[in-house]
């Protein structure tokens, strides 16, 4: 079994992959997320807003917007720590503040990369 990942630049990093394909198998998913395809799929059993597209063969297909919602609950999960009943719930409550918290965070953290960037090179 793979190591949980606990980077904190892995969302920063999947939002400067140019994610130029329409669907995505769950193994590249999972690569993209450093993280089992077996826990892909247990997140997509919990989590309402996660439903990847299914070919006949029943091979999950994931969308743009199925990485995006993944990059919200990695983000709730795996750095906020959330429980999955916590994650749930924050989820449910409302799902656009958690997204626009989510999205302002990743703003801050790029400002953030940005500043930092330009202090080391005075």
């Amino acid at each position: 079994m793979k190591e949980l990942s606990e980077d904190p630049d892995l969302i920063m990093e999947l939002d400067k992959l140019i994610l130029d394909k329409q669907y995505y198998s769950i193994s590249e998913v999972a690569a993209m997320f450093k993280v089992n395809t077996s826990l892909i799929r247990y997140w997509e059993n919990e989590f309402d807003i996660l439903q990847p597209k299914k070919n006949r063969k029943g091979d999950r297909l994931f969308r743009q917007e199925d990485i995006q919602h993944l990059k919200l609950i990695y983000h709730l999960l795996r750095e906020r720590k959330y429980t999955i009943e916590g994650a749930k719930q924050k989820l449910k409550e409302d799902h656009k503040l958690a997204a626009r918290n989510f999205e302002m965070v990743q703003a801050l953290l790029k400002v953030r990369g940005f500043l930092t960037e330009l202090k080391d090179q005075l």
